[in-house]
């Protein structure tokens, strides 16, 4: 199946939701594998560079946030920080993915839960990460206000996801990786026929490096800055919820 035939919910709302919901139940048994096939292994690389922008030296023995958590590989990888001594509650709305990776670490907590609906208070957790998730938020911009409320003044935010590379010749090398080579092993690895046209799908039609950094100021994040990684095909954006409050 080609990825103009796939007719994915791209787009957003309910439809959209459903499907990424059903599509990670499935893979759940092979997605660690796959993603270090797919990144050559460098998405161990990008989480912990990550990292260096949540400025959780701040509040070592706090509470942080794994948002669209996974298999919880981004919050184990902060739980290993020599001088970490906080938790880390992993929430992800497919149980399926959480029990696979609730072993990584003994600071992790799973939570079942809706990034768009947190059953959290406001104020609660002193930083966040989302690993590859926010690309798959039923509505972006009421997923960052989400996770704005729920955070403490002065806490970071981190997102780390597929970008679009700047230079057209870059992004052409890629698009094909993307929409030909990645579906095929996706298909051969987890026997899923849509899973990995997924990924070049809602790259598309997700922010650009700046035009994420700009959401990110709508949502109320003050201090925005990114990082490309990979010629752009990836990023890290971070940014602050001001300690005076600000917008929410």
């Amino acid at each position: 199946m080609s990825l103009a035939d796939a007719k994915l919910p791209v787009s957003g709302g309910v439809e959209k939701r459903a499907y990424v919901r059903r599509m990670f139940h499935d893979i759940a048994p092979t997605y660690d594998t796959l993603n270090r096939i797919i990144s050559l292994r460098l998405d161990l690389r990008w989480r912990r560079r990550a990292l260096r922008f949540l400025g959780w030296e701040r509040a070592p023995r706090g509470r942080y946030l794994d948002l669209c958590a996974g298999t919880l590989d981004f919050g184990a990888t902060l739980a290993r920080q020599p001088g970490f001594g906080g938790s880390i509650v992993g929430a992800d709305f497919v149980p399926r993915m959480l029990a696979l990776g609730r072993h990584k670490a003994a600071a992790l907590e799973p939570v079942t839960a809706d990034a768009l609906a947190l059953p959290f208070a406001d104020a609660t957790f002193d930083g966040a990460v989302i690993g590859w998730g926010a690309r798959n938020f039923a509505d972006l911009d009421a997923g960052l206000r989400e996770v704005w409320r729920v955070l403490r003044p002065g806490a970071r935010l981190v997102v780390l996801d597929m970008s679009t590379p700047p230079n057209p010749a870059v992004r052409a090398g890629f698009r094909l990786y993307f929409e030909r080579v990645l579906p095929w092993v996706g298909r051969l690895v987890s026997k899923h026929t849509t899973a990995y046209l997924w990924l070049p799908a809602s790259t598309r039609v997700f922010p650009d490096a700046p035009a994420l950094a700009a959401r990110l100021r709508d949502a109320g994040f003050t201090a925005v800055e990114f990082e490309r990684l990979l010629l752009g095909a990836t990023a890290i954006h971070a940014g602050t919820k001001p300690a005076s409050g600000g917008t929410s």
